[in-house]
């Protein structure tokens, strides 16, 4: 049972949800049993019995039995979310939104994680193994065709969930793709999505991709390290490089470029492709940080190489770390 359900059965005993119906009933047994008349359907003798111990009830007359949500879908004739807004409404709780929704997926993809061999064996090609890390960064799997299901059992409204960009036209947006939650402090505001299958590899949610990846742990240090993507980032947290950020390419926008340059004594080692087009990036990059007071360097992998490759590859953090002393001016 998921733990919201469970803290909302125990916040309104069923048993104290009839009473408050006009249900009455006199206690059988030893076990915190009663049986009343059915309120389901008209009947002279009782048959209708609630467990109080396990907040479950039962009718022999006319079949149905269940908990305080299947009660409420019964009785009153509301879907599973519908009964579940009944009930937190009674409880002065407010109907879910955004941010709950967006946490709701981010647990439900970290838990899908484990049970889905191929997601690990990706990640483990990827040169990520440590699972401490995956929890630090809490990342998750997308193995499609679940989700909307589970969100929709949990009372979110379908049409949050396709402005939130999670479902389209009825499916999992996000399908067979590792996931990557980016917060902006504790709270997650979109999601990035590397595909392990043939789709288009890189997908996000139709919002604000936010600012540099895990900023609110990078943005303490004083010598901060970029690159392109969050792969390359895991690989040199999991080396112990935890100054290390990415901004999902090699454009910043405007929010990560302010948030790279808010303190004029920082020192920016970019870290990008060793390819042609990473090269360029990083130099205009650097120059354009250098004039607004930052000193920067530029580190140089082996060639056809970015981050994540050189760890894949066998580079340890003893050989990132000389890429670092060597890195050059732009």
């Amino acid at each position: 049972m998921h733990p919201d359900l469970h803290v909302l059965k125990q916040r309104i005993p069923l048993l104290d949800y009839l009473r408050r119906q006009n249900w009455t009933a006199r206690p059988v047994g030893a076990h915190q049993e009663f049986v009343g008349l059915c309120p389901l359907h008209p009947e002279t003798h009782p048959s209708f019995y609630v467990n109080a111990a396990k907040n479950v009830f039962y009718c022999h007359g006319c079949g149905h039995g269940g908990d305080i949500i299947r009660f409420v879908q019964l009785s009153l004739n509301l879907s599973f979310r519908e009964a579940l807004l009944h009930l937190k409404q009674q409880l002065g709780l407010p109907e879910p939104g955004e941010n709950e929704a967006l946490r709701e997926t981010v647990d439900f993809y970290q838990q899908q994680l484990g049970r889905h061999s191929e997601a690990l064996d990706y990640l483990h090609s990827r040169g990520i193994d440590d699972p401490r890390l995956i929890e630090q960064l809490s990342i998750g799997y997308a193995p499609g065709g679940m989700l909307y299901r589970h969100l929709i059992c949990l009372g979110y409204p379908a049409d949050l969930l396709m402005r939130l960009g999670l479902v389209y036209k009825g499916k999992d947006a996000f399908y067979r793709r590792v996931v990557f939650p980016c917060f902006a402090g504790s709270c997650p505001i979109n999601l990035y999505g590397r595909s392990i299958g043939g789709a288009a590899p890189h997908r996000f949610l139709p919002r604000s991709k936010a600012g540099l990846f895990a900023w609110s742990t990078v943005g303490n240090y004083h010598e901060v390290i970029l690159v392109e993507g969050v792969f390359d980032l895991a690989v040199l947290w999991q080396a112990g490089f935890i100054n290390t950020t990415c901004a999902f390419g090699v454009h910043l926008t405007d929010a990560q470029f302010s948030q790279l340059s808010d303190h004029r004594d920082r020192t920016a080692f970019i870290a990008f492709d060793s390819d042609p087009a990473g090269q360029k990036a990083a130099c205009a990059l650097g120059q354009r940080l250098q004039r607004v007071g930052l000193s920067v360097r530029i580190i140089d992998l082996p060639a056809g190489q970015d981050p994540n490759s050189y760890f894949v590859e066998g580079a340890s953090q003893a050989h990132f770390d000389r890429c670092l002393r060597n890195a050059r001016r732009p």
